[in-house]
């Protein structure tokens, strides 16, 4: 998600100074790639570049499609065969084995979508986005229809027919939580659509401001993650202790009810204080807001399960549900030692948990690394 922040920086920086850029979409993929679905390169007039779509072996030739795009303003499509034994393919130094899609449009035809997204992203919400990549005389290529969560529609085709089938295929996609390529029909022909999920980034919430809380925080906001600090104490709730980071001054006794909770959030416990723990753990097990998809216990296994002896004689238990979304000890078992490396396990983990993957070595993982957006 940082990485598109700054691209819609870019874009807004570009329109300023009233240059003219085109934006590259990843659409699809089959094979070995280094970048999946919904990745997207900004490229300016003048050159510049903004964001990523491969290790560094597409961006010249997409720099090309791009010029091209910005100088008539019609929207191309860019297959790349990296996986071709040819000469061509060698001769590019390509290092990846697998096909790329790229649609490469002038942002000034994107710029409602872009408009769109950027508020989307701000409000910490889903929508799903139909992108039209080949289309027919009555839905353009290039067009988009936006499907929020919360049932709200923006954009209109011409063939009303097509809006309602592709209206259905996007609560679908919201329904199922993937992006998915396919083709629709229409009154004229036939659409190939790319669908994208858009999801807020995590949400991590940090219980306990410590000196140890530095790098997590630190290495989530590098990664685009919203995150809230918790603590009592005024004096560790500064900018400059968690730069990009939000704040919550609460007694710990009453932070577990108080955090910010959603569907994308997960929480860390790490105060350090095996009262203030307990604490925090309460109130979130007894709170009537949706729980996190991830809850860490910082430290040995037996002082968790302490903890848990003790807030059920309170007659405070853990569902089945909360079980399973309950981590202690925090952290992938990479052998960390020190802050820096334990933050790096921990937030290793919650990533596995978000994506719903083992964390196991990728040598050792058969077939493809990565499931296949299109059918």
């Amino acid at each position: 998600m940082k990485e598109l922040r700054d691209i819609l920086d870019a874009v807004d920086a570009g329109t300023a100074r009233g240059e003219q850029m085109a934006l590259a979409t990843i659409i699809s993929v089959r094979g070995s790639t280094y970048r999946r679905e919904g990745a997207r390169l900004l490229v300016a007039r003048s050159g510049a570049m903004v964001g990523n779509i491969s290790g560094g072996c597409l961006e010249g030739d997409i720099a090309v499609v791009a010029d091209q795009v910005m100088t008539d303003g019609t929207p191309r499509l860019a297959t790349y065969d990296l996986s071709a034994d040819d000469d061509v393919v060698w001769g590019l130094g390509l290092g990846c084995n697998g096909a790329v899609d790229v649609f490469v449009e002038p942002v000034e035809a994107a710029s409602d979508f872009l408009r769109m997204l950027r508020h989307t992203m701000d409000e910490d919400a889903t929508a799903a986005v139909a992108l039209v990549v080949a289309g027919t005389a009555g839905v353009p290529t290039g067009s988009r229809l936006v499907r929020h969560g919360d049932g709200r529609t923006e954009g209109e085709l011409r063939d009303h027919d097509a809006g309602d089938r592709l209206t259905r295929a996007l609560d679908a996609a919201l329904g199922e939580g993937v992006s998915v390529r396919r083709s629709l029909p229409a009154g004229d022909g036939t659409l190939d659509i790319f669908i994208e999920l858009l999801r807020p980034p995590i949400r991590l919430v940090v219980c306990g401001a410590g000196h140890d809380a530095i790098p997590v925080v630190a290495q989530a906001t590098a990664l685009g993650w919203r995150v809230v600090v918790a603590d009592k104490r005024d004096a560790f709730l500064t900018e400059d202790r968690f730069p990009g980071a939000t704040f919550l001054k609460s007694a710990f006794a009453e932070a577990g009810k108080q955090i910010p909770v959603d569907g994308r959030t997960a929480v860390l416990v790490m105060t350090h204080n095996y009262l203030n723990d307990r604490d925090v753990l309460r109130g979130l097990l007894t709170r009537s807001a949706p729980l996190p998809f991830y809850l860490g216990m910082l430290g040995p296994r037996l002082r968790t399960e302490k903890i848990l002896k003790e807030l059920a004689t309170d007659g405070v238990t853990l569902s089945a549900e909360v079980e399973v979304r309950l981590y202690g000890p925090v952290g992938l078992d990479l052998g960390s030692e020190g802050p820096q490396e334990i933050a790096l396990a921990a937030l290793a983990e919650i990533l596995a948990v978000d994506r719903a993957r083992p964390a196991g070595f990728l040598r050792d993982r058969p077939g493809s690394i990565h499931a296949p957006v299109s059918p």
